[in-house]
C-alpha cells in the first residue's frame, strides 16, 4: 500500500518549514541578536511546535480519509 501523496507533501512542507525556522534561529545566533542560550531554547521550541503541529494536521488528515461515521441524509 502507497502513501497519499498529500501525506508525503504536507511531510514536506512542514519540514521545509521547521527547516526555515531553525535557520532563521541559526543566523539570529550568528548575527548575535539571540544569545547561545536563548537559540538553544528557540530551537526546542521549533522543534517541538513543528512536530506538534504536523501530528495535529496528520490526525485531523487521517480522520477525513476513511471516515468511521457516515452521514445519513433523511429524506423529506
Amino acid at each position: 500500500m502507497a502513501i497519499p501523496s498529500q501525506i508525503a507533501t504536507g511531510t514536506v512542507l512542514y519540514l521545509i518549514m521547521g527547516a526555515v525556522l531553525l535557520g532563521l534561529i541559526f543566523a539570529s545566533r550568528l548575527t548575535g541578536r539571540l544569545s547561545k542560550d536563548n537559540a538553544e531554547i528557540g530551537n526546542v521550541v521549533v522543534v517541538i511546535a513543528t512536530v506538534s503541529m504536523w501530528l495535529f494536521w496528520f490526525c485531523a488528515w487521517m480522520h477525513q480519509w476513511h471516515p468511521l461515521i457516515r452521514p445519513i441524509y433523511e429524506e423529506k
